[in-house]
């Protein structure tokens, strides 16, 4: 503990608030929240046990910060803000990509599908899940339709074309089949009440409707059906031996368990809907916090950031925020949380499933964990001492370009984050100003208008500066890489890989031969190979856009607007060419007219080709 340090933590207030760790660069290391200021940073510096994580933080704080909070629940949501913005390395931090299906219902439709989605939305809709192991959301979803006579096409309701014929699905009794007109959206929201209820943990209704099914098909001797009608009730009967028994039908419960060990922690997580257990998760973690109890609170926190929050959350350990952290979830869903450590009953099992889960993966993923950190941060310093430089490599930006005989040319800038894919700050350039096939001079614009977006300081990605930029290529593009950097008064540290030998390539000339196996070379490798994958996807999706407009264009009576609009509705030529007229009518902006010239267009071009054949 240094003088400066011993001297702040006699004026600690007696305040609830937020503090930070600093190292000695003055980066935060950590981010915490506190009831109480002064009691809780102080015991990072006095006698007690703490775990090695904690040590190995504390012997690399300089310095520390805090702000006072009104209430422990304004610290709770504080905490969570400054990690996301500051990403310390001592803090949890979850990934916010967890794309997980989910079931969803637009309620305010006049006539909703059940669709399964991975991006949660801040709307009307109704969502159920998150489905993992065990129970699919594709497997719910076909239990629907089969037994439920939903509809599962993506026809715009509010905009149904006069000479519409329904699918086969209405022929054969699975849809009521709104787009005839024919059905009330009040006998639909009827059928979808019976959907909702399903979904919520009533089996019975679905049971009834698949065995009265089953025995009419099996009557009408129609045997295939029958038997699929059977596999269905085998799926229910399966979803159902997952029901809690001492729990209701329509619970919901997410149960988070801890557990801790040497230098490592994790937190597993099982989930119940509709008072079936329907999968769960598990985490790999470091954090600072001086005891679980902040662990587990923060996590809990941070977890709920971009999914659903569960209406009765269960901790395996005793929360001494508990009021707080249910108020902060309680305004995220919108209706009451509660939260709740049980000490005995059905909830506290399932606590206690979850805290043997978490022990049983912290035994695995110690050296998991360890490994991640020589592949990532490890990999950012040893790649830092490597090229002589005193930062810590925690932004690392690698440009590619990418045409075909000079056609269509790109370039992508990829950013990795203390050695790990950043996809939101992920940016792509449409090269203007070079004529021909010629990269060097792709790598100098590219880099211009970079530098540029830089002093604009608009854009979140191009606003924020780079430890070390990667140029994906040799000393040609290093070279003219160098240039656009001076010409903008820059001075970034910059090197190039070499694809062929994975050479290190210094602005001097110089070269670095590094062994295969080396973590600095290992994390080059990664982010220049994902720079080229995303300057190619850019790259196929720009002559895809190009081929699906030259050749629509040939179409007597399509323009510029319904091209567009087909692209951004269908995405590539393939998808389009399969689509029937009602389903290409159906988009924003194309008429009835111009649907039925370009499915006759796809039509008359197969022919031909048949023909040739």
């Amino acid at each position: 503990m240094n003088e400066k340090i011993r001297v702040k933590l006699k004026e600690l207030p007696n305040d609830s608030g937020v503090y930070k760790m600093l190292d000695e660069r003055g980066e935060i290391i950590y981010v915490g929240k506190a009831k109480n200021l002064k009691n809780r940073v102080r015991s990072y510096w006095n006698a007690s046990p703490k775990g090695e994580k904690v040590l190995a933080m504390v012997q690399k704080v300089e310095d520390f910060d805090y702000i006072i909070t009104r209430t422990e629940e304004e610290a709770l949501v504080l905490e969570n803000n400054l990690i996301k913005l500051h990403k310390p390395f001592y803090n949890i931090l979850l990934k916010d990509d967890k794309l997980y299906p989910f079931l969803r219902i637009d309620v305010s439709k006049p006539f909703p599908k059940v669709e399964v989605i991975r991006r949660l939305k801040a709307d009307r809709a109704r969502y159920f899940g998150p489905y993992m192991v065990g129970i699919s959301a594709a497997e719910m979803l076909k239990l629907i339709h089969s037994a439920f006579p939903v509809r599962d096409c993506a026809l715009n309701m509010e905009k149904i074309p006069k000479n519409h014929r329904p699918c086969l699905n209405a022929h054969i009794g699975r849809c009521l089949a709104p787009c005839t007109g024919k059905v009330s959206k009040e006998a639909y929201r009827a059928v979808l009440t019976d959907v909702i209820s399903f979904l919520n943990g009533n089996d019975d209704t679905i049971r009834d409707n698949l065995e009265r099914k089953m025995r009419e098909a099996s009557e009408n001797m129609q045997y295939e059906q029958a038997i699929f009608y059977r596999d269905q009730i085998a799926t229910l009967e399966k979803m159902i031996r997952r029901q809690i028994a001492a729990l209701p039908k329509d619970f919901n419960l997410d149960v988070f368990g801890i557990a801790s060990g040497g230098d490592g922690m994790a937190v597993a997580t099982v989930l119940v809907r509709g008072g079936k257990i329907v999968g769960g998760e598990k985490f790999a973690i470091r954090d600072g916090s001086i005891d679980l109890a902040g662990t587990l609170s923060s996590f809990i926190n941070r977890y709920y950031d971009e999914g659903v929050v569960c209406e009765g959350v269960v901790t395996s350990y005793p929360l001494p925020d508990e009021a707080a952290l249910s108020a902060v979830l309680s305004r995220k869903k919108g209706e009451k949380v509660t939260v709740s450590s049980p000490k005995s009953g059905v909830r506290r099992q399932l606590a206690e499933i979850a805290t043997k889960n978490a022990l049983e993966y912290l035994s695995r993923s110690t050296e998991e964990l360890s490994r991640k950190e020589r592949l990532t941060t490890g990999a950012c310093k040893n790649l830092a001492d490597l090229l002589g430089l005193s930062s810590s490599l925690d932004r690392i930006e690698c440009f590619d370009i990418s045409h075909i005989s000079g056609t269509d040319k790109v370039s992508s800038m990829v950013v990795f984050t203390k050695g790990e894919k950043d996809a939101k700050m992920y940016r792509t350039f449409r090269i203007k100003t070079v004529e021909g096939n010629n990269d060097f001079a792709c790598m100098k614009e590219t880099l211009s208008r970079r530098f540029a977006r830089l002093k604009e300081g608009k854009d979140l990605s191009f606003g924020t500066r780079p430890d070390l930029l990667v140029i994906d290529g040799g000393i040609g593009q290093v070279h003219y890489a160098m240039e656009a950097m001076k010409e903008a008064g820059e001075n970034i540290p910059m090197i190039g890989l070499a694809e062929r030998e994975e050479i290190i390539v210094l602005t001097t000339g110089e070269e670095i031969v590094l062994p295969k196996s080396a973590f600095a070379l290992r994390l080059l490798i990664r982010i220049r190979d994902e720079a080229h994958r995303f300057a190619i996807t850019f790259h196929r999706k720009l002559r895809a856009k190009r081929s699906i407009k030259s050749l629509l264009l040939e179409i007597d009576g399509v323009g510029e607007k319904t091209v567009k609009a087909l692209h951004k509705a269908f995405g590539s030529l393939d998808e389009l060419r399969t689509a029937s007229a009602s389903e290409i009518a159906s988009v924003k902006g194309v008429t009835r007219p111009s649907a039925e010239k370009i499915f006759a267009f796809f039509r008359e071009r197969e022919k031909a080709a048949e023909g040739r054949e």
